[in-house]
């Protein structure tokens, strides 16, 4: 057997039905038997970026393992940032890089290549990878994509990298007399033999605390536990705050939902989180853009319990300064069926003064204020309250960074089993459109909308061939500001609003995309008046077969609230007046709010 039929064959073992991958010289013998296969199908991105980035996409919509594959050189090397996406995320995602021929290796020569496009792909990928290896022998190749899976999925996911000579590819190997990976016990699983007793700790705190908050964060959606998560929350009546990536998984009329906080959350999400007593977060990373900076500015006046399966996350509140008060290793899902039982013992304050202050939160710190639905031009807000309304309930939706995601994650409204998705802690330029066909053929049945800012859809606006190649039914809105709103919000807190490398005046460049969108066979219509919103989301949701929404906003248009750097989460611009400020915090605000 040809060793790359076995590579593709191993490939439907695991689930695998498509391969995104992009043709050279050292990667030809891989996709040559993909095409000849009846189980995985390739797919070709025009740039092993977006490769990358859709077998990204394509694991987290099915829940499993993704696959890409390239070529020697800078084939590998243009899978970096998708593999980034997958590392941060803690994606499974299996990255086949072909390599130049054994007999071609630099070996000890000291020189920097030898055969055309050797790179040293493993040495580069190791810090951002499970596991990564090169093949060098072909009775080796059972025995190393079995062990790249096993890490792909144990413990903490992520990316692996394995990356084969282009002479052991067509390579003729007996599939019976390999040698296969016989997993050891996981090492990199953390301790939880305390585990019941720091549970019975967690119990007596939830019995002391008024003002509770919980935290699901994607590991909650890794562990299989949302359901139990939601359970746990309606019975003990804590209010959820998710992070971004587990903001899908609540529905807006989820009386328990608050919604999402940190330097671009909401204003009434913050200050739940900021006047919290207590803290339990699941499975959430909990980054600065969660906690704001200085991270010791976060949650002052909250007894804080983190569920994270890695131990290293844990350790880095103490290393900044912010000591946790009960800090457990665990899974998600062990820590959830370790805390279930005790449920219906748990006896707790009344909390219906909490709830109501953070249903007055809600009332009168709106994302999308009344004034905003008589502006003439497209306000964002108004576009992403009206997309919510009209989108499936089973939508798979994919946004890029920037203000586009911003806006989605403070003003979208979640309903049914609608999936959101995002690169969230590489967060990417480039990324949606990708990821969009990744999750096209993952799942071919649902409404697929993307959003994408004008800048961020240039880095892979390329893709748009790909997804007519297909005829994917990929509904593509492009916030269309005329530059990187998002670093020009920065430019104007720090940099006295000049727009260097951020607008048109400072250097950027950018097409007609209703023309650009139509030379490529994708029907597109345009979006500029407030009035229209309704209508035209309406109809661009209704066409078949892919549509580009070219939709303009106003350069000025920003994020609000966001909070602007040095300052505490709650404390976000536009800045409320101190007298109101100081009426919204139970605990004392910091010297950086009290200085203005």
């Amino acid at each position: 057997m040809k060793l790359s039929d076995y590579i593709v064959e191993f490939l439907h073992q695991q689930g695998v039905r498509h391969l995104f991958a992009i043709t050279g010289g050292a990667s030809i013998h891989m996709i040559h038997s993909a095409g000849e296969s009846n189980t995985v199908t390739y797919i070709c991105p025009h740039h092993e970026q977006g490769a990358a980035m859709a077998a990204d996409a394509y694991a987290r919509v099915t829940g499993r393992i993704g696959a890409a594959a390239a070529t020697s050189g800078p084939g590998a090397t243009n899978l970096i940032t998708g593999i980034c996406c997958s590392w941060f995320d803690s994606v499974p995602v299996l990255y086949l890089t072909g390599q130049v021929a054994t007999f071609r290796f630099r070996d000890t020569t000291g020189v920097r290549q030898m055969g055309f496009q050797e790179t040293q792909i493993v040495e580069m990928v190791t810090p951002i990878t499970k596991y990564a290896v090169q093949v060098t022998d072909p009775e080796q190749i059972r025995y190393e994509l079995e062990k790249a899976v096993w890490h792909a999925y144990s413990g903490r996911p992520g990316p692996v990298v394995v990356d084969i000579p282009d002479d052991l590819q067509r390579a003729e190997i007996d599939p019976d007399k390999l040698k296969g990976f016989t997993p050891p016990k996981d090492m990199s699983k953390p301790d939880e033999s305390g585990l019941e007793k720091q549970v019975q700790q967690l119990v007596a705190m939830l019995e002391k605390a008024e003002r509770p908050v919980l935290v699901p964060g994607w590991g909650v959606r890794l562990s299989g536990v949302i359901d139990e998560v939601k359970t746990i929350a309606r019975t003990l009546q804590i209010p959820i705050c998710p992070s971004w990536a587990m903001r899908d998984a609540f529905d807006d009329d989820d009386p328990l939902l608050v919604g999402c906080f940190g330097t671009h959350g909401t204003r009434y999400g913050n200050f739940a989180v900021q006047n919290a007593d207590f803290i339990l977060s699941i499975g959430a990373r909990l980054s600065t853009r969660e906690t704001g900076s200085p991270t010791t500015s976060w949650a002052r006046g909250a007894a804080t319990v983190i569920v994270d399966i890695d131990p290293t996350e844990l350790a880095k509140f103490p290393h900044f300064g912010k000591p946790i008060d009960l800090p457990i290793p665990a899974d998600a899902r062990l820590f959830v069926e370790k805390l279930m039982p005790h449920l219906d013992e748990i006896r707790f304050p009344a909390r219906d003064a909490w709830m109501a202050r953070i249903r007055d939160w809600k009332t009168r710190y709106p994302i999308c204020l009344p004034e905003f639905f008589a502006e003439e031009t497209v306000n964002p807000y108004v576009f992403v309250k009206r997309l919510s309304q009209l989108a499936s309930h089973d939508a798979l939706i994919f946004s890029d960074t920037g203000c586009a995601l911003a806006w989605m994650m403070q003003a979208f409204e979640f309903h049914g089993t609608q999936r959101f998705f995002h690169a969230f802690n590489n967060t990417p330029m480039g990324y949606a459109l990708p990821a969009a066909i990744g999750g096209a053929f993952a799942e071919s049945g649902r409404q697929n909308i993307c959003l994408a800012g004008d800048g961020s859809a240039m880095l892979n606006i390329q893709e748009l061939a790909t997804v007519r190649r297909h005829d994917l039914p990929v509904k593509m809105f492009l916030i269309n500001n005329n530059g990187f709103s998002m670093v020009q919000q920065t430019q104007e807190q720090w940099l006295q609003g000049k727009y260097y490398a951020s607008s048109v005046e400072g250097g950027l460049g950018f097409p007609d995309f209703t023309a650009l969108s139509e030379s490529f066979g994708i029907p597109a219509v345009t979006l500029d008046r407030n009035a229209d919103v309704e209508a035209v989301i309406a109809d661009v949701l209704k066409r078949p077969g892919p549509v580009v929404c070219d939709v303009h906003v106003p350069q000025a248009a920003r994020v609000a609230p966001q909070c602007k750097y040095g300052r505490p989460i709650e404390d976000s611009e536009p800045l409320l007046s101190r007298e109101e400020f100081l009426a919204n915090m139970i605990v004392p605000p910091m010297k950086a709010s009290l200085d203005d």
